[in-house]
C-alpha cells in the first residue's frame, strides 16, 4: 500500500479523520490531496452574499459591520447578533449566550465565516458559525498565512469548515507531496505542455495567483479525461476482440413481412440508423451501439426491426425496461404492431411469426413458468421484461441481441449480466430517450458507438408549453383546469403529474412555537429552520381527490403510481389507452415509453421539483397523435428564481439536446458519470464534459493509441494504479466483463 493510500488517522488524528470520513467521504491521504478548492478569494476581496441559499453549508469572506448584544426578557441569557457585509448584501450571525465573543468580533474586522444558511423572519443567517478572523490586528496566524495569496475555499461541512480543511491539506502537502506518482506518460505531458502531477497538486492548493491555478487545473483536467478514456478504450478493445455470431435478416423473412405491414414510411433518420445497426449485426464481433434521440423519434420501432432481424437469423432478442409499467407498455405496443407475426406457433399465427413474451418480477407463477419455458426452448424470439430477465434461472436457446431501454437506469454490470446469458456475447443496443450532448456521450458512453435520431415521424403534432405561476396568478391555475376540461370535451385525454404518491406515513407534528419572541427566535435558529419553509410536494392521492370534488368534477379520473399492485397498474393503463379514463393523475411512472396518441394535455404540479430533462420526457407523452399537445408547468416559485428559470427554459424550446445541456450545467457532472457508468466512481472534479470538448477528444485519441500499444498498461504502472482507483472496489471485474 502506497503512502497516499494510508488512512488519514496517522496524518490528522482519530477525531479529525472521523469527521473527514463521515462528512466529506475523505479517508486517505490521496482523497485529501484530490479534494480541490471549490473556488478562491483574494485577500481583501469580499465574497458575494446575495446568492446564498437556505440549508446550504457555506464559507463566506466578509467584513463585520455591526455587533449587538441583546439580553433575553424575563430570563437569563442573551444573544449576540453580528451583521457582516460584502459591500452589497448583508448576512446575520447569531450566537446564543456567548456575549464574550464581542471582544474579538469587532466592527471593521474581516473574516471567514462558515455554517448552514438558515432563514428567520425572512432574514438569512448563520447560527453559531465557525469563523476565522483575517484581521491583522487580531494577530491571526491564518491572516499571515493567507497574506498575498489566493485563499482556497473548499467544499466543506458543518463539522469541518473550509479553513480547518485547508490546514489538513497543508499537512498532507508538507508530508506527502513527494509520494505522489505520475500517471501520465512523459511524452504525453511533453506533447501537451502539462506540468508534473505533484506540482499541479501544490499549485491547486497553494496558488500564488490565477496563472498558477490555471496551470494546475489544465493538468488535472487531463488526468480525469485521460484515465477515464483509458478505461473506456480498454473496454472497447476487449469487446472488439470477442467473437459474435453474425445476424443477418433473410430476404422474404420476418422483418420483410413486418415492414410490408407498416402503415407509414420510415423517416430518413430511421432508415439511416437501421442501416448502421444492420451492418453491426452482420459482423463477427459484438455490436455495442447507443441509440439516442428526441422524445417520439421512433427509437422503439428501430429497436424492434433490429430484434426481428436477429430472429430472422435464428436467434433471440430481449428488451430490458426499467419499470413494469414500461415493460408492459412495450409488450403491448410491440404485439399490436406485429399482429399475427407475434403469434408464431400459435393458432391463427403467421407462419413467419415468432412468439413475444413478457417477464416481470410480479407475474403469477403459471405465466412466469410458461415465459421461462418459451425463452429456454426458443419458441419466444422476443422477450420483454424488467430486471427479472437478469435472474439466474432465465435461460435462452440462442440469445443474439440485448436491447437496454433507458440505459441511465441500469448499470454496466446489469447489462453485462444479461449479455452473459448467450453462448457467445450477444450484440448490444442501448437506447436512451434523454438526448445527450456529444462530449457527454463520449465521456459517459465512451465504450459505445452512437446513433442519433433527430427527426420526428410525420404526423407528430407540436407541443406548446407554458409556465403557470400558481401563487402569483391563481387565476392561471383555474384556467389550466378549464383547458383540461376543454380537451376532454373534444374527446381527448389528459395527464396530471405529481412528485409524490401521498400514502406515505404522516410526518411528525412540528413543535409548537413558544410564545416569547426571544424563545421563538432561539428555537427556530437552533434548529436552523426557516419560518417560511416550503410545503411538502403535492401528491397523486390528494390531488386526485381535490380534482374529482372540484375543477374536474364529473370527469373520469384515475390514479397511477409505483406502489399499486402490478395488475392494478396494468388495468389502469389498459383503460386509459382504451379511452375509458379521461384524466390520469400519476407520478413519473409515465415518464418514458407510455404511448397514448389520444392524450393531448399534461399538467405537471410542482414542476420545479423535477429536473429539466425529466420535464422534457414527461411532456413527450402528449402530442403523439394528430392533435396538438399542451403542457402546463405549475409552480409556486417566484419569477426571477433559479427554479423558474429552469421552467422557462423548458417552456422556451422543444430541443432536447439544448435542454440536456442546461440540465447538465445545473448538476454535478460526476453524478451523471457515476450514474451511467456504474462501475466507475463519480470522479469529475475539474473536467467539464460540456466545456472541455477539446481535452476529451484529444485524451480519447491518446488513450486509444496507448491501449493499442500496451493493452495491459505493463509499461505504465502509475497509470494502472490510477485506473484501479477509478474503479469501484465492489466492481473490480468491471473491465473483464464482456
Amino acid at each position: 500500500m502506497g503512502a497516499l493510500d494510508e488512512s488519514l488517522v496517522k496524518l490528522v488524528g482519530d477525531r479529525t479523520a472521523k469527521v473527514l470520513a463521515d462528512s466529506l467521504k475523505l479517508r486517505t491521504v490521496g482523497d485529501l490531496l484530490h479534494h480541490y478548492p471549490r473556488r478562491y478569494v483574494e485577500r481583501g476581496q469580499l465574497t458575494s452574499l446575495d446568492e446564498l441559499e437556505a440549508d446550504e453549508h457555506v464559507t463566506v469572506l466578509a467584513r463585520i459591520e455591526k455587533v449587538t448584544l441583546i439580553p433575553f426578557r424575563g430570563r437569563k441569557g442573551d444573544r449576540l447578533e453580528v451583521v457582516v457585509t460584502d459591500g452589497r448584501s448583508r448576512l446575520s450571525l447569531v450566537f446564543f449566550n456567548q456575549g464574550w465573543r464581542q471582544k474579538e468580533l469587532r466592527a471593521g474586522a474581516q473574516g471567514l465565516f462558515a455554517g448552514k444558511v438558515g432563514v428567520f423572519n425572512r432574514t438569512r443567517q448563520l447560527v453559531s458559525p465557525d469563523y476565522q478572523l483575517l484581521d491583522e490586528d487580531a494577530g491571526s496566524d491564518a491572516a499571515k498565512q493567507f497574506a498575498g495569496r489566493l485563499i482556497p475555499v473548499y467544499g466543506a461541512s458543518a463539522q469541518m469548515p473550509s479553513w480547518k480543511l485547508s490546514l489538513c491539506v497543508e499537512t498532507a502537502l508538507t508530508k506527502h507531496l513527494g509520494d505522489v506518482g505520475e500517471p501520465l506518460p512523459a511524452e504525453l505531458r511533453e506533447r501537451h505542455d502539462l506540468i508534473p502531477l505533484p506540482e499541479a497538486l501544490e499549485l491547486i492548493h497553494r496558488p500564488r495567483g490565477q496563472a498558477d491555478r490555471e496551470r494546475a487545473q489544465s493538468r488535472l483536467r487531463w488526468d480525469e479525461a485521460f484515465v477515464l478514456q483509458v478505461a473506456l478504450a480498454q473496454r472497447r478493445a476487449a469487446d472488439s476482440a470477442l467473437p459474435a455470431k453474425p445476424r443477418r435478416a433473410r430476404e422474404g423473412g420476418l422483418l420483410d413481412a413486418f415492414d410490408a405491414r407498416l402503415p407509414f414510411t420510415l423517416t430518413e433518420g430511421q432508415q439511416k440508423v437501421s442501416a448502421e445497426i444492420a451492418a453491426d449485426l452482420a459482423t463477427e464481433h459484438p455490436m455495442h451501439r447507443l441509440l439516442q434521440g428526441e422524445v417520439g423519434s421512433g427509437k422503439t420501432l428501430v429497436a424492434l426491426r433490429s430484434m426481428l432481424a436477429v430472429v430472422d437469423a435464428g436467434g433471440q432478442a430481449v428488451l430490458l425496461a426499467p419499470t413494469e409499467v414500461l415493460a408492459q407498455q412495450h409488450h403491448r405496443s410491440i404485439v399490436e404492431m406485429m399482429g399475427d407475426l407475434a403469434e408464431g406457433g400459435m393458432l391463427g399465427g403467421s407462419d413467419l411469426g415468432t412468439r413475444v413474451v413478457l417477464l416481470t418480477g410480479s407475474m403469477g407463477v403459471p405465466a412466469r413458468r410458461q415465459a421461462l419455458l418459451d425463452m429456454a426452448c426458443g419458441d419466444a424470439g422476443i422477450a420483454i421484461g424488467t430486471h427479472a430477465l437478469i435472474e439466474d434461472k432465465v435461460q435462452f436457446q440462442d440469445l443474439g441481441l440485448v436491447v437496454v431501454d433507458e440505459q441511465h437506469r441500469f448499470g454496466v454490470e446489469q447489462r453485462d449480466a444479461l449479455r452473459a446469458k448467450g453462448d457467445q456475447p450477444p450484440h448490444l443496443l442501448v437506447m436512451t430517450a434523454t438526448p445527450i450532448p456529444r462530449t457527454v456521450a463520449m465521456t459517459v458512453f465512451g465504450d459505445l458507438e452512437t446513433s442519433v435520431l433527430d427527426q420526428l415521424p410525420a404526423g407528430r403534432s407540436p407541443i406548446s408549453t407554458h409556465v403557470v405561476p400558481a401563487l402569483e396568478k391563481p387565476n392561471f391555475l383555474t384556467r389550466a383546469w378549464e383547458r383540461v376540461r376543454e380537451e376532454v370535451g373534444k374527446g381527448h385525454q389528459a395527464y396530471v403529474v405529481c412528485p409524490r404518491i401521498g400514502d406515505e406515513e404522516p410526518a411528525a407534528e412540528p413543535k409548537k412555537r413558544r410564545k416569547a419572541a426571544e424563545e421563538d427566535f432561539e428555537e427556530a435558529a437552533d434548529q436552523g429552520a426557516a419560518s417560511d419553509e416550503r410545503r411538502p410536494p403535492l401528491s397523486v392521492v390528494e390531488t386526485a381527490e381535490k380534482l374529482v370534488k372540484g375543477p374536474l368534477a364529473g370527469l373520469r379520473v384515475e390514479i397511477l403510481h409505483g406502489r399499486l399492485a402490478p395488475e392494478a397498474k396494468d388495468e389502469v393503463m389498459r383503460r386509459f389507452t382504451a379511452g375509458e379514463v379521461d384524466v390520469l393523475v400519476a407520478t413519473t411512472v409515465i415518464e418514458v415509453g407510455v404511448n397514448v396518441p389520444n392524450s393531448t394535455a399534461m399538467v405537471i404540479m410542482d414542476a420545479d421539483r423535477f429536473g429539466v430533462s425529466q420535464l422534457h420526457q414527461l411532456r413527450g407523452r402528449v402530442g403523439r397523435g394528430s392533435a396538438a399537445g399542451l403542457c402546463l408547468l405549475v409552480s409556486d416559485m417566484p419569477a426571477g428564481s433559479a427554479a423558474r428559470a429552469r421552467l422557462d427554459a423548458v417552456a422556451g424550446t422543444l430541443d432536447g439536446f439544448e435542454l440536456s445541456r442546461i440540465d447538465l450545467e445545473q448538476r454535478r457532472e460526476g453524478d451523471v458519470l457515476g450514474q451511467a457508468q456504474s462501475g466507475v466512481k463519480s470522479s469529475l472534479k475539474v473536467l467539464s464534459v460540456l466545456e472541455d470538448e477539446e481535452v476529451i477528444l484529444t485524451a480519447r485519441t491518446e488513450a486509444t493509441r496507448l491501449v493499442a500499444e500496451d493493452p495491459d498498461l505493463a509499461a505504465h504502472p502509475e497509470l494502472r494504479t490510477a485506473l484501479e482507483s477509478l474503479l469501484d472496489e465492489d466492481r473490480a471485474a468491471y473491465m473483464e466483463k464482456g
